[in-house]
């Protein structure tokens, strides 16, 4: 059976949350919970949420909602916000108490956030929210760069992908014995689709020289180049993770 999760977009409708500019924060974070959904979903996660349009919603509506929908776990997208513009920038995400497997998801997404470029602020504990007082299930809420820092908001616009990325890798790295079991899916990595058969040949080579067991496949006229054919989710993960680091464009498939 797979995993569940709602996804909240901070904010919403007549309450823009924090504003720089011309900026609002419920337009960040609708836009970058809707790109990690549809990753989760793409690897095989049931993905639920308070919003997919801009509307507002209390957060104990919110919090209720997940309760309803019996998810495993609830993850909230914010922006942070300082007195100063520019006073602060990084990520840091929130949690009811130091404790748990909600306190390790929060620790893997902000360090997946920093590979991106942010500061990692750490992880800290808000019992007094109600979004992680009062749903049933690990909660994290997480801080994606302030939005009154020109350095932060730089980093969210021209890497936007790559953030949502990384929560998304945040967030399947902590479930457990997530893609194990007699009948569990066996995933790869994407790390390129060509039409020219030509360049997936390089690639293909230069993978294989890396180290990486590569190989292509065909799907009408594309040659898809992937790595590893049988892997767990953890497994995947891993292998993405040492992918990007060379520089690869990748993509988690089943």
């Amino acid at each position: 059976m797979p995993y569940s999760i709602m996804l909240d977009a901070g904010h919403g409708g007549v309450e823009p949350g924090a504003v720089y500019l011309d900026r609002k924060e419920k337009d960040d974070t609708l836009n970058l919970v809707l790109a990690i959904g549809e990753i989760l979903q793409n690897n095989g996660i049931d993905v639920e949420y308070t919003r997919t349009t801009d509307v507002y919603e209390t957060p104990l509506q919110k919090a209720m909602e997940a309760n309803e929908a019996g998810v495993d776990f609830f993850v909230s997208i914010h922006r942070n916000s300082s007195p100063m513009p520019n006073q602060y920038r990084g990520v840091e995400s929130l949690v009811y108490s130091l404790d748990g497997i909600k306190l390790e998801m929060a620790e893997n997404i902000n360090a997946q956030l920093e590979t991106v470029g942010f500061v990692n602020l750490g992880v800290k504990a808000r019992p007094n929210l109600t979004v992680l007082r009062r749903t049933k299930m690990p909660a994290v809420l997480v801080e994606v760069g302030f939005i009154n820092s020109d350095e932060d908001n730089q980093l969210f616009d021209e890497n936007f992908q790559d953030i949502a990325e990384a929560i998304a890798r945040g967030i399947l790295e902590t479930l457990p014995d997530y893609g194990s079991g007699s009948e569990r899916e066996a995933y790869g990595v994407q790390v390129g689709s060509f039409r020219n058969e030509r360049y997936a040949q390089r690639l293909l080579r230069e993978l294989r020289a890396e180290g990486f067991p590569a190989y292509i496949e065909r799907y009408g006229e594309y040659n898809r180049v992937r790595v590893g054919d049988d892997l767990t989710m953890r497994e995947a993960v891993d292998m993405e993770r040492s992918l990007k680091r060379l520089g690869y464009p990748t993509v988690i498939v089943n």
